[in-house]
């Protein structure tokens, strides 16, 4: 079973979006049984909370819940997943300043990193912006979940 956790700052509006995509993906597919998926974040702002309404406005407009309840992550995670998908590069460094091997260092992966239109690139942010960021965010988490799946199936 691959564990895999979808990081981002507050962990309401992209890794929550990344797990619920990841997720219908694999459900998609009949291989949901083959994973196990969380999300979180690096900052605990918003720890308790659902994610961002304006992410499950646009999600649920492609038929897609996302349920995810906010977190921080813990060292427990860095041990725990298989994978580490960070969202952007602040988000990544934080991360892997949280790990004690370079075992640990090498299971933390942008998000993007495949990419074939922009490799290693961050997902944006869409929290400052209005609907369009929220629709531009779901398309490059859409695209990229595909090709995870793809790569881990």
């Amino acid at each position: 079973m691959q564990k895999i956790v979808f990081v981002c700052l507050g962990n309401i509006c992209r890794s929550p979006l990344a797990e619920a995509l990841f997720q219908h993906e694999i459900e998609q597919r009949g291989i949901s049984h083959l994973f196990e998926l969380d999300s979180c974040g690096t900052n605990g702002l918003h720890n308790g909370e659902r994610a961002d309404a304006r992410t499950r406005k646009n999600a649920l407009a492609h038929n897609i819940e996302v349920p995810s309840i906010s977190r921080k992550i813990t060292a427990n995670d860095i041990q725990h997943f298989d994978l580490l998908l960070t969202m952007d590069d602040e988000v990544q460094s934080k991360v892997l300043s949280m790990c004690n091997s370079e075992e640990e260092k090498n299971k933390v992966i942008l998000f993007r990193q495949f990419d074939p239109q922009a490799p290693n690139s961050e997902v944006p942010d869409p929290w400052y912006g209005g609907s369009e960021g929220f629709e531009n965010v779901f398309q490059i988490v859409k695209e990229n979940t595909e090709i995870w799946v793809n790569r881990l199936c």
